[in-house]
């Protein structure tokens, strides 16, 4: 525990504190409440096992999204359980049984992977840019940057304009998540 005292390293018990909150409701997104508290162990567990080994106590809170998304993404190859022999856990929560993503995917795929990134996570998950900065391993005003470029980069190719099938109008990719691309 030595890196804790000399490195600025927070003891573990307030850094759980601190982000256990925000953690869960990550993992209740992208699982489903009942698969989520499985992963939340799993992620804290995790996270206490590699904390004496940590250098320093800067960006603890994406250090601790990176260990949350790994294992949200390691659930996601499972097989989903099935509730009541119809609907997997992960289509919980959407109405057209699609992760929330998907709802974008088709207008993001063509931008560069930085713009598509802040973009899905924007306008699909709904994060701030402080959030996506973290993941972005940049800061809020570079990931706002990118969103806004993707955005636009949309724009000039005319999304939004026609409709598709399954989203309705394009111009409110964001359907269903409160944002639009604006």
């Amino acid at each position: 525990m030595r890196y804790t005292r000399v490195m600025g390293v927070p003891p573990f018990e307030r850094f759980y504190e601190s982000h256990r909150d925000e953690i869960w409701a990550f993992l209740v997104r992208r699982l489903g409440p009942e698969r989520a508290e499985d992963a939340f162990q799993e992620t804290f567990l995790r996270a206490l096992r590699a904390y004496p080994s940590l250098e320093h106590g800067r960006h603890l809170r994406a250090w601790a999204y990176t260990i949350a998304g790994r294992i949200a993404i390691d659930e996601t190859r499972r097989k989903a359980p099935v509730l009541s022999g119809s609907e997997p856990l992960s289509t919980l929560g959407r109405q057209d049984g699609r992760p929330a993503y998907a709802e974008i995917e088709h207008l993001a795929a063509a931008l560069p992977p930085r713009e598509r990134a802040a973009v899905v996570l924007r306008y699909a998950y709904d994060l701030d840019y402080e959030d996506i900065g973290d993941a972005l391993g940049s800061s809020a005003e570079a990931a706002r940057q990118a969103a806004s470029s993707g955005v636009r980069r949309l724009r000039r190719r005319g999304v939004g304009s026609t409709e598709t099938p399954s989203s309705g109008d394009a111009g409110s990719a964001g359907a269903g998540t409160g944002k639009e691309l604006a």
